[in-house]
C-alpha cells in the first residue's frame, strides 16, 4: 500500500504544475467594453389612451359629462369606489356596486379586472 500511495502522490505533483502551465499559456480574455448609455428621454404616452372620449349617461353620473381620456376615467371610477367604500372587505379584487355603479356594471359585483372592459363599452 505504501508504494501505491507514493505513486499517487507523485502523479498528483506532476499534474498540478501542468495545470498551472496550461492556465498561464491560455490567452487572457479581453476586457468587455461598456455599452454606450442611451440618453434618457421622457416616456411619451400612447395617443390612443390620451384621446378624450365622451362617457355614456350612466358613466357620466360617476365621472362627469365632459370628455376624458380612458386613463382619467378609470382613475375617477377608482376614486369614487374608494370614497364610498365599495371595495369588498374580504376580497379586495371585487367591487360592490351601489345604485350608480349598478346601472353602469349591470350587476351587483364585478372584478377589478372586468372594470376596464365594462368602462370601454360606455365610452364613445
Amino acid at each position: 500500500m505504501a508504494k501505491s500511495a507514493k505513486k499517487a502522490a507523485k502523479k498528483a505533483a506532476k499534474k498540478a504544475p501542468a495545470k498551472k502551465a496550461a492556465k498561464k499559456a491560455a490567452p487572457k480574455k479581453a476586457a468587455k467594453k461598456a455599452a454606450p448609455k442611451k440618453a434618457k428621454t421622457k416616456r411619451k404616452p400612447n395617443a390612443a389612451f390620451m384621446k378624450p372620449l365622451t362617457p355614456s349617461a350612466s358613466l357620466a353620473e360617476v365621472v362627469g359629462a365632459k370628455p376624458l381620456p380612458r386613463t382619467e376615467v378609470i382613475k375617477k371610477i377608482w376614486d369614487y369606489i374608494k370614497k364610498n367604500g365599495l371595495q369588498d372587505s374580504k376580497n379586495k379584487r371585487m367591487i360592490n356596486a351601489d345604485a350608480k355603479l349598478k346601472t353602469l356594471f349591470g350587476k351587483a359585483q364585478v372584478s377589478m379586472f372586468e372594470l376596464a372592459k365594462i368602462v370601454g363599452g360606455h365610452l364613445k
